[in-house]
């Protein structure tokens, strides 16, 4: 069974930077893509960046420019560097795998950005 925990959350003021980190349990070579979704109170969750094997990477519009995933292979890692953060990136940040057959979920890091 896959175990992905996520770290790096906080309190932050608007402008500020935070790098969420997201440690797989296993290699993630196995895994076809993996992300980092967002759930605000009262939203539905939304894809914030996307990592697939071959090292494209999709993010969305309300974060490009600002926030840049990469992965670790060699920590079985994957981060989410989040720059001049703003109110409204304020949410519960969740890591997200897919290895073709099965979706894993983190338990989510809050991350909240004060104005």
């Amino acid at each position: 069974q896959v175990q992905l925990v996520e770290s790096g959350g906080g309190l932050v003021q608007a402008g500020g930077s935070l790098r969420l980190s997201c440690a797989a349990s296993g290699s993630i070579f196995s895994f076809n893509a993996m992300g980092w979704y967002r759930q605000a109170p009262g939203k539905q969750r939304e894809l914030v960046a996307r990592i697939i094997r071959v090292g494209l990477r999709n993010y969305a519009d309300s974060v490009k420019g600002r926030f840049t995933i990469s992965r670790d292979n060699a920590k079985n890692t994957v981060y989410l560097q989040m720059n001049t953060l703003k109110p409204d990136d304020t949410a519960v940040y969740y890591c997200n795998a897919d290895d073709g057959r099965t979706t894993y979920w983190g338990q989510g890091t809050q991350v909240t950005v004060s104005s």
